[in-house]
């Protein structure tokens, strides 16, 4: 990792949260991806610390394939989950059927679903057991556009296609069905392809969208300028019933 990343990485282990910036409101330039001629990256990619690879996930491609075609993603904004160190993660209390999958190999995706409408999907990090993940937030659409546009009929522009978890997946047109999926798997539905990562220079760490649990760990990460970077907004606890009110 460059000296850069390691950086990034002392300025989240102090828990200093740097300033929170918006993306600009221009539209992303699409450039064509050769998804069809593109290995995933080695399982030793996902075989690492969970906020080295968070930060190295950035700039890579995330590919979807599916009998309608493929949808490939450049990454722009994730967030690392630690799992028994971290409060805020899944598997912070252990082992369950929902989260069985963080605890396996590295390089599988961990897909869930919350708010009773939406899934996320995120990659499990570091050796078997330790299970870490990092949330993949958003990207740029590459390849597939149209594909991508006919799942997000709601999107009001390209740059809105893949900006937030939910709406990722929906672009690459994960669900459940997904969960486990190896990542590092030629074949598979789900691959990252190495492709470009992004600067070090431009790679910004805050804190992690609407947590509650570790909310001032500076673990989520971003391509400065970004338009497909997901506006941060704070966790807001939901109001306490006033006692003797019906």
């Amino acid at each position: 990792m460059a000296s850069d990343d390691r950086a990034v990485h002392r300025r989240g282990a102090a828990g200093a949260a740097p300033a929170v910036s918006q993306p600009p409101t221009a539209e992303p330039a699409l450039t064509p991806w050769p998804v069809a001629t593109s290995g995933p990256v080695p399982r030793s990619f996902f075989d690492r610390p969970v906020l080295e690879v968070a930060v190295d996930l950035l700039g890579r491609v995330l590919v979807g394939d599916s009998p309608a075609g493929p949808v490939a993603i450049r990454l722009t904004e994730v967030e690392a989950y630690d799992a028994a160190n971290d409060p805020a993660s899944h598997a912070y209390r252990g082992r369950t059927r929902r989260n069985a999958v963080m605890f396996g190999e590295p390089g599988h995706v961990y897909v869930y679903f919350t708010y009773g409408m939406h899934f996320c999907m995120n990659l499990v990090c570091g050796p078997p057991g330790t299970a870490s993940a990092v949330l993949l937030r958003a990207g740029t659409v590459v390849e597939g556009v149209d594909l991508a546009r006919s799942r997000r009929p709601a999107a009001r522009s390209d740059r809105e296609l893949a900006r937030g978890p939910a709406r990722l997946t929906q672009a690459l047109g994960v669900d459940r069905t997904l969960d486990g999926a190896d990542a590092c798997d030629p074949g598979g539905p789900l691959r990252i392809v190495p492709a470009q990562p992004a600067d070090p220079a431009t790679v910004v760490a805050g804190p992690r969208t609407g947590v509650a649990a570790g909310a001032t760990r500076p673990w989520r990460f971003w391509v400065r300028g970004e338009p497909s970077v997901s506006p941060y907004r704070a966790h807001t606890p939901k109001p306490r019933r006033a006692a003797g009110l019906a």
